[in-house]
């Protein structure tokens, strides 16, 4: 392939590909995103190319690795284009029969289909599934259209329409103010306006300049910035190579966690196809604009999404936050201006650029304009990523597109922010999503993550486990986090142990203070989040830990005890034979029991336990009961039945 040295030949080259595709050829789209890999893409991918290949029509069907979709929770994802049918956790031996029936015949596969839980009824169409159709999809849905290691993919749907219409259609100047008036927030975790934060650099009188993309996703449950590098990873290169030409920057770096080899592998060759195609690098496009992209592999610490942190690693230092005087726009990355944005963010760039400020305004809130993508996970029957309107409320997000919590229980909070985000409890489901609204509430919007938890969850847990991770990722550069922390986690552990004390929650809240007011990163003041929302909806969970040594949701093991209640029981011997320190005794026809001072609280017995009999009960806050007289522990033969 030759340089494009023009937008007329971009155009052209564009049309090229568009005129080699019969949009009516079968495209077989199978995602290729991690989660899928792990679930067997790879041999489903396999298995439909020498399926194809035996059936001898390779020549009218086209079979693609795509990004992730979705709908992570019933990978791997086919999709089959034209008629968009989209089946679902696909094994390769479900393959021979697909390209049988709905390739060659055009019929479908009843049995990989979506069917709804409470109706039965089976959803043909992608668009058809709830999980899909109560989204807003304007960034991830090209993930299963395209494949993600494939420029030409990206150029037929549109890809680098952007960068040609702002090198040569807008000034750098008029970019800037598109972006400015599009209210593009920041999808990190701040939500500062990307525009103002541009333009800080812009105006900032250093030279050089640099633009920055934040792909160091370290919050547990959450993968957005994952799967669009994976799946769409010249959306954010052109995202980002616009951007520079806004600031007038001539150099990006791509952060990228050391975790995501497959992120690493794909934007790394996006890189060189836009290098081979003269769309990044020296006078793109005959522009006159130089720009060129690095890629940095982080080393894995959850601080680093920290912008002075992460500035300083790609410095080649440790990455420690240091303090800001000025912000990093105006002397970030080596003391130059720098503009810092997550992977989102730089997806919105082209769609602000292609269809205006005022498409993009138009979707949300006043204060919160276009989509957002979601890690939705937990205690959910939907799992996967999910990209909605500013706006929409929790409750639209958990039960219409998430299908509720699983086993018909009872929602108690969802988590959103990350782990330095907060808490929101049931009487706020109708809670619109927003970056101000979430703030209000006590949480934050983050880079995304959303953790649904049900009525088991003990919300004094939540806190000191998001406590623990934020204890152990904390750089320990300064006090108030380093030992702040620290002195959180140990009072919250001890409540969750049952030795919690009055006073404890004053002495935590005071601590969260110090740690607000005096941290020197975003890591350490918005660190006590998790206890504060807690405490904020669920004081009465804390309150009985610590007055009346109990844990409401039945969930923290040392303030649990088991019993086997002798009405249910029925001696199946389950429990005694998967005991771990054999503290059940019982025989055949034999009421068991739990040998209190043997047991350790493991849980054994309370899973293994049959559904239909659930004998073995938890217990918190009182007195386990007496076990039965020996003489009445034989089941009798019509107890027995």
């Amino acid at each position: 392939m030759a340089r494009l040295n023009s937008p007329d030949e971009l155009e052209k080259f564009r049309q090229d590909i568009l005129s080699k595709r019969d949009p009516n050829t079968p495209c077989i789209s199978v995602c290729a995103g991690a989660g899928c890999l792990a679930s067997g893409a790879r041999e489903v991918i396999t298995a439909f190319e020498e399926e194809i290949k035996k059936q001898n029509i390779g020549a009218k069907v086209d079979t693609k690795g795509t990004g992730c979709p979705g709908f992570c929770e019933r990978g791997p994802v086919v999709v089959i284009y034209p008629e968009e049918i989209c089946y679902l956790q696909v094994t390769a031996e479900d393959v021979a029969e697909i390209v049988s029936k709905t390739i060659k015949e055009k019929k479908v596969v009843e049995r990989l289909l979506y069917e709804d839980p409470l109706t039965g009824e089976k959803a043909v169409h992608e668009y058809d599934i709830p999980f899909y159709r109560n989204q807003e999809r304007k960034i991830i849905c090209n993930n299963i259209k395209l494949n993600s290691k494939s420029i030409d993919d990206y150029l037929a749907l549109g890809g680098y329409s952007a960068l040609s219409k702002a090198l040569f259609q807008m000034t750098d100047l008029e970019v800037l103010e598109e972006v400015k008036k599009s209210n593009l927030r920041g999808r990190g975790g701040a939500g500062f306006p990307a525009g103002i934060k541009w333009e800080g650099s812009r105006n900032a009188p250093d030279e050089p300049k640099y633009v920055i993309v934040n792909a160091d996703e370290g919050d547990p449950g959450a993968f957005m910035d994952r799967a669009l590098l994976e799946g769409n990873p010249h959306s954010i290169l052109e995202g980002l190579i616009i951007g520079g030409y806004a600031v007038g920057a001539q150099e990006g770096y791509i952060y990228v966690r050391q975790e995501y080899p497959l992120a690493v592998e794909n934007i790394t060759l996006a890189i060189e196809q836009a290098e081979a195609y003269g769309l990044l690098g020296k006078n793109i496009l005959g522009s006159g604009f130089d720009f060129v992209v690095k890629v940095h592999r982080g080393a894995g610490a959850f601080v680093c999404g920290e912008s002075t942190a992460l500035m300083t690693a790609l410095e080649g230092r440790v990455g420690e936050p240091r303090p800001k005087y000025i912000r990093s726009n105006i002397k970030g990355l080596w003391n130059k201006p720098s503009v810092l944005n997550n992977v989102e963010t730089w997806a919105n760039v082209p769609l602000i650029i292609n269809k205006g400020a005022d498409w993009f305004s138009s979707i949300g809130t006043d204060t919160s304009k276009g989509t957002k993508i979601f890690s939705l996970v937990g205690k959910i029957n939907n799992t996967g990523l999910v990209e909605v309107p500013m706006g929409i409320t929790l409750r639209d997000i958990i039960f219409k597109i998430g299908g509720g919590i699983p086993g018909g229980r009872k929602f108690k909070a969802v988590q959103t922010g990350g782990p330095s985000g907060g808490c929101i409890p049931e009487q706020l489901l109708d809670l619109q999503v927003g970056f101000d609204e979430l703030t209000k509430a006590g949480s934050m919007m983050g880079s995304g993550g959303m953790i649904v938890m049900d009525e088991d969850t003990c919300m004094v847990d939540v806190a000191r486990y998001f406590i623990e991770f934020l204890t152990d990722e904390s750089c320990g550069k300064c006090v108030p986090c380093r030992e702040g922390l620290r002195q959180m986690l140990k009072i919250l552990t001890n409540i969750t142990q049952g030795k919690g004390k009055e006073g404890d929650l004053e002495l935590l809240e005071e601590l969260s203070e110090t740690a607000i007011e005096a941290s020197l990163c975003a890591l350490g003041k918005s660190a006590p989040n998790p206890f504060l929302s807690t405490l904020r909806y669920f004081r009465d969970e804390y309150e009985a830990h610590i007055k009346e040594k109990r844990c409401p949701a039945l969930s923290c093991r040392a303030l649990v005890s088991y019993y086997i209640d002798p009405e249910k029981c029925k001696a199946c011997g389950i429990c005694r034979r998967r005991c771990p320190v054999d503290a059940i005794d019982g025989g055949k026809k034999k009421i068991h029991i739990i040998d209190q001072q043997k047991c350790t609280k493991c849980g054994t017995c309370f899973e293994v336990c049959p559904d239909r009999f659930r004998a073995v009960t938890k217990i918190s806050g009182q007195p386990v009961p007496e076990p039965i007289a020996e003489e009445d522990r034989i089941i009798r033969k019509s107890k027995a039945k």
